[in-house]
C-alpha cells in the first residue's frame, strides 16, 4: 500500500511527439557501445533514485508499454487526452489509487538526470511546506549559457531557463535565455543564468488540480507545462542542484541524439 509520506516516481512517455514522433523508442549508444532506448535509459535513471518507493512508466501507447515491460518496468496505461507529462503523472497517480505523499515526474526524455537531482528535489519540497511543486535548477557556466544562446540563434528549441526570487520561488520559465546579462562570460565562469532541469516533484493536491485548469497564454506561447502552476497562482519552488562534474541535457530534437551520446561517452556512461 502507498504511504502518505511515500514517493512515487513516474516516467511519462508518449509516442506521438509533435517535434519528434517515436522519441521514447529512439536508441542511444553508451560509452560501452551498447544501444538502449531513451525510455529504458530514463527508467534506469529513475530506478537509481534513493528513497523512491515505486517507479512506473506512464504511457498511452502499446508499443511503449510492450517495450517497457520487456525490460522489466511497471507500466501504467493512461489516456491519449493527456496534454503533457504533468497531466499524465496526475492520471497515473489516480490509476494507482493515490496515497503517495510526493509524486515525481522524471520525464522520459531526460536519461542523463543524476539521482541526486531528484533526491535533492524531494528533500527541498519536504523542507518547504508552502511550496506545492518543486523543480531543479542548475547554474550555468559561461560555456553552457553560450550553448543555449547558440541554439536560439539557430532557431532550435534547446534548454529552458528559470528565474526565481526569495526562497527559491519561481518567477518565470522560458525557452529564451533569461535573465538578460549584458555581457559575455568566460567558458568556466559562473553566470546568473539557471538551466531548468525538467523534473518535478508535486504534492498530490496540486497535481490533482492541475488537469482541471485551462492552458493559459504563457503556457501556450512557451510550451512549458510548469507555467500553468504560476498562471494559477501556485507556488513553484526552484531547488538549486549541483552538477558534480556530470553533464546534463534532455533529448528535445533529433539533432540532440549525437549530443547526448557524446556526453555519455565523455562521462563513461554505459
Amino acid at each position: 500500500m502507498p504511504s502518505e509520506t511515500g514517493v512515487l516516481v513516474v516516467v511519462p512517455a508518449r509516442y506521438a511527439s509533435t517535434r519528434y514522433p517515436g522519441k521514447p523508442l529512439v536508441a542511444l549508444t553508451g560509452a560501452d557501445g551498447v544501444a538502449r532506448t531513451l525510455i529504458r535509459r530514463s527508467w534506469e535513471a529513475a530506478m537509481a533514485v534513493q528513497g523512491a518507493d515505486r517507479v512506473v512508466v506512464a504511457t498511452d501507447d502499446d508499443r511503449i508499454r510492450e517495450h517497457a515491460e520487456g525490460f522489466g518496468a511497471e507500466v501504467v496505461m493512461t489516456s491519449e487526452d493527456c496534454r503533457n507529462g504533468t497531466e499524465r503523472c496526475a492520471e497515473a497517480h489516480e490509476v494507482l489509487g493515490g496515497g503517495f505523499g510526493i509524486v515525481v515526474n522524471l520525464q522520459g526524455d531526460a536519461p542523463l538526470t543524476p539521482a541526486w537531482f531528484v533526491e535533492d528535489l524531494v528533500a527541498g519540497l519536504r523542507a518547504d511546506p508552502g511550496a506545492e511543486i518543486a523543480t531543479p535548477v542548475l547554474r550555468c557556466e559561461g560555456a553552457m549559457r553560450e550553448s543555449l544562446l547558440e541554439d536560439r540563434r539557430n532557431g532550435r528549441v534547446g534548454g529552458t531557463t528559470a528565474v526565481f526570487g526569495a526562497g527559491g520561488r519561481g518567477l518565470y520559465f522560458s525557452k529564451e535565455v533569461i535573465p538578460y546579462c549584458g555581457r559575455n562570460y568566460a567558458p568556466e565562469e559562473m553566470t546568473p543564468v539557471f538551466h531548468h532541469v525538467g523534473v518535478y516533484a508535486y504534492r498530490p493536491a496540486a497535481l490533482a488540480a492541475y488537469p482541471g485548469w485551462q492552458i493559459g497564454p504563457l503556457e501556450a506561447l512557451e510550451g512549458l507545462e510548469q507555467l500553468r502552476f504560476l498562471e494559477n497562482g501556485r507556488s513553484v519552488k526552484c531547488v538549486e542542484v549541483e552538477a558534480r562534474g556530470r553533464q546534463f541535457w534532455e533529448l528535445n530534437n533529433p539533432e540532440d541524439v549525437p549530443r547526448l551520446e557524446a556526453m555519455m561517452a565523455g562521462m563513461g556512461m554505459a
